[in-house]
């Protein structure tokens, strides 16, 4: 089975620090995922293109261009998400906030997610914990344990880099495991997590919605307007 990993980029400059931890990450997230017998579809969206669209979208009451409907489609039927902000004024970037102010609130219902940060001092690493992760508890994502926090030292060859390399194996291994496991359980003893996992991308109208003739038929008696 080929499992949709969603990778969110929030760098700004060319190269980018946060592209490449994103990078990095992903890397890794694929081959955990390939270690338990399985195949993982990477997809990279980097925010700074969707700068116009997310300021469009706004400014005009929610509604998204046809290039900010597609990321959010991509967002609520992907299997996990890797979401990796720069550091800016002590937390996420303004373009990072921006793009989740416009998901719908149901997007991310129990969707695996690692956290990850860049800056160019550790001094800001407490970020994960203060800002990222009550960001997607509220969106009732699924975060794991291992945050991944990347200072300007940490992309060398040293200890740093060595400390680094090893919290992105933990966190890429959590993550797939989240992603590929099955539901387990007896019937009639474990309350089904269908609901709680049933994610609206906000770009559709829902179907789930009762048609209005339905409703008027409900308050006449006889199933005729009055």
């Amino acid at each position: 089975m080929s499992r949709r990993i969603l990778v969110l980029s929030a760098g700004l400059s060319q190269p980018s620090s946060t592209r490449l931890l994103a990078d990095r990450i992903a890397q890794a997230v694929a081959a955990q995922i390939g270690g338990r017998g399985e195949s993982a579809e990477i997809e990279v969206v980097e925010l700074k293109d969707l700068a116009v669209d997310l300021a469009t979208a706004m400014s005009a009451g929610g509604i998204s261009t046809p290039k900010l409907a597609r990321v959010k489609e991509a967002i609520s039927t992907a299997d996990g998400i890797i979401a990796v902000t720069p550091v800016f004024t002590a937390s996420y970037s303004g373009l990072f906030k921006m793009f989740f102010d416009v998901l719908d609130t149901e997007a991310l219902n129990g969707m695996p997610v690692i956290i990850a940060a860049t800056a160019g001092t550790a001094r800001h690493s407490l970020v994960l914990d203060y800002a990222l992760r009550p960001l997607f508890t509220y969106l009732r994502a699924v975060v794991v344990p291992t945050g991944v926090f990347a200072a300007t030292e940490d992309f060398g060859d040293g200890e740093a880099g060595a400390s680094l390399a090893g919290r992105i194996r933990r966190a890429a291994s959590e993550f797939a495991a989240l992603v590929v496991a099955e539901q387990t359980g007896v019937d009639g003893f474990a309350q089904t997590e269908t609901h709680a996992r049933r994610r609206i991308s906000g770009v559709h109208i829902d179907q789930a919605v009762t048609p209005f003739m339905t409703m008027l038929q409900g308050h006449t008696g006889n199933g005729k307007a009055r």
